[in-house]
């Protein structure tokens, strides 16, 4: 099995991300433009409850194999892999026979009594087939990080995008005639789909990879496979306690935005079409540079977990102090993007600009969430998941708090929502680098930090004037679409400059690498 180093597996996981972030973006413009802004607030409202069902299912084995997985293979311990896989795969199966018919059970319930909109029991009956689907690949996505061979990981991902955009246009118009919340119900059956195909591709890269057989004495791998359990269990339980945190306060968030809202004197409809601007379209928006972080984490696991067990402390530091800067770098145009062009990007995708207001306030302070996964990453590579967790539910808390407290103002209503969700953001980032601090040496290089700052809002002023002065004659699609190509040049070209990209990371940038290093 091919194993890429830290960077390299990086890179090919930020390819993946940039092209399904970019095939998910095309999704969500696909449902907006379908069932409008209620539809999509409906849709936000069940794909919490979508999100929480893989938290529970998946139990945080993924982080746990990873980093389990990364250590037997570093000791060359092939028998400890086969009990980490078969143990994995009999908790995760466990989990999926129990909470399926939960869900089933209990969606008219959280429909009709959380959700204030008894039109969301569609879309939640839809989310019940994934429990199964995402049990069996979180074992195996797991399995491929913690080898550290992150390409199935890429191209499941593409798949799975490429299968749901294929299926939502269809999905959506096929239900659209028996009502709004009929379509919305098809638009989440479509992720399912999704989930399937790209679990079948997993299925067969590690048939024709793998070394190690499943089925014979599993049942004798399983029972000797107590040790294997309790240590699967010190990593997977923190992290399921910081992820089922955070979905089970995504959970909460449209009930409290709900009755907060309702508080305020705004209508039902009119609340539910405000949290789909919010989330549906500001938040799609803001969260998705994220592929990049998302791509450091899921190599940075088994990366630190490798060193610490091979005893390479200086590897494991550099590794963190690489992941921080490309944090900055890439979070730093992508705030300048959101912010400079929040009007455009809104209008051009979504038709409408009611959401651009948000995207502006959050854009600048979003340059923190960009932080908050790798150095969550390190944290549980530490064996320190529990404090993560600690963390998420400290901010949970004060999001939800304030939610409440600042949505049922009449003069904030929704954007009050989308300060506790900033509020909430910062905290979190901030309690997960004070906690990898106090373990490891996060080196901040004041200059080159001063200078990435510099270079960021210098970039943010020039990206304005270019869409003042600059290609006028063009249509609004295109005239952004060059803005924005100008103003990532510009930025590339200030970061070679002032040497904030250094050489040995260019040369491993794909076809060009080489020569522009």
């Amino acid at each position: 099995m091919t194993k890429q180093n830290f960077l390299k597996g990086t890179l090919i996981l930020i390819a993946a991300g940039f092209i399904t972030r970019i095939l998910g973006f095309i999704n969500r413009i696909v449902i907006a433009r379908f069932i409008g802004e209620e539809g999509v607030g409906l849709y936000m409202m069940a794909a919490p409850t979508f999100f929480l069902a893989v938290t529970l299912t998946q139990f945080g084995l993924p982080v746990a194999i990873s980093k389990l997985v990364a250590e037997a293979e570093a000791r060359n311990d092939h028998k400890k892999t086969k009990q980490i896989l078969v143990m994995s795969l009999a908790i995760t199966g466990t989990l999926s026979a129990l909470f399926t018919p939960v869900f089933l059970i209990y969606a008219p319930l959280m429909a009709e009594t959380l959700f204030t909109d008894a039109r969301t029991l569609y879309p939640l009956l839809a989310v019940a087939p994934v429990v199964p689907i995402i049990a069996v690949s979180s074992v195996l996505r797991g399995y491929f990080q913690g080898k550290q061979n992150m390409r199935p990981l890429a191209i499941s991902q593409v798949i799975e995008q490429i299968v749901r955009i294929s299926l939502v246009a269809v999905c959506t118009t096929a239900c659209l005639p028996f009502g709004i919340e009929f379509a919305a119900a098809g638009a989440m059956l479509s992720s399912v789909f999704g989930e399937l195909i790209s679990l079948l591709y997993l299925l067969i890269a590690f048939k024709h990879k793998k070394k190690i057989q499943i089925r014979r004495r599993f049942f004798q791998s399983l029972k000797s496979g107590r040790q294997t359990f309790f240590e699967l269990m010190s990593v997977s339980l923190p992290t399921t306690g910081s992820r089922f945190i955070g979905n089970l306060s995504w959970f909460f968030e449209p009930i409290v935005v709900a009755q907060s809202l309702a508080i305020a004197g705004i209508a039902t409809s009119a609340a539910t079409r405000q949290y789909g601007e919010l989330t549906g379209f500001a938040m799609t928006l803001l969260t998705l540079p994220s592929f990049i972080t998302y791509s450091l984490s899921t190599a940075l696991v088994p990366a630190i977990s490798e060193g610490i067990e091979q005893r390479k402390m200086q590897v494991v530091e550099y590794r963190l102090e690489q992941a921080m800067r490309l944090c900055l770098l890439s979070g730093g145009i992508s705030a300048v993007i959101l912010f400079s062009y929040a009007d455009e990007l809104v209008t051009v995708m979504y038709g409408a600009s009611n959401a651009s207001i948000y995207v502006k306030v959050m854009a600048p302070f979003f340059l923190l969430y960009y932080f908050q996964g790798p150095l969550q990453a390190v944290l549980q590579a530490l064996n320190l998941a529990g404090a993560a967790m600690m963390n998420s539910l400290i901010g949970a808390l004060v999001k939800t708090g304030l939610i409440f407290i600042l949505a049922s103002r009449p003069s904030l209503g929704i954007m009050g929502a989308a300060l506790a969700i900033l509020t909430g953001i910062v905290l979190v980032t901030l309690l997960h680098g004070a906690t990898v601090s106090k373990v490891l040496p996060i080196s901040i290089n004041l200059k080159e930090y001063s200078v990435s700052f510099a270079v960021i809002f210098l970039c943010g002023w020039m990206s304005i004037l270019f869409k003042q002065h600059l290609f006028l004659d063009q249509s609004e699609p295109v005239r952004l679409l060059f803005c924005i190509l100008l103003s990532s040049c510009v930025y590339m070209s200030l970061l070679i400059i002032f040497g904030l990209i250094k050489k040995e990371e260019l040369q491993r940038f794909p076809l060009l690498g080489r020569w522009i290093s």
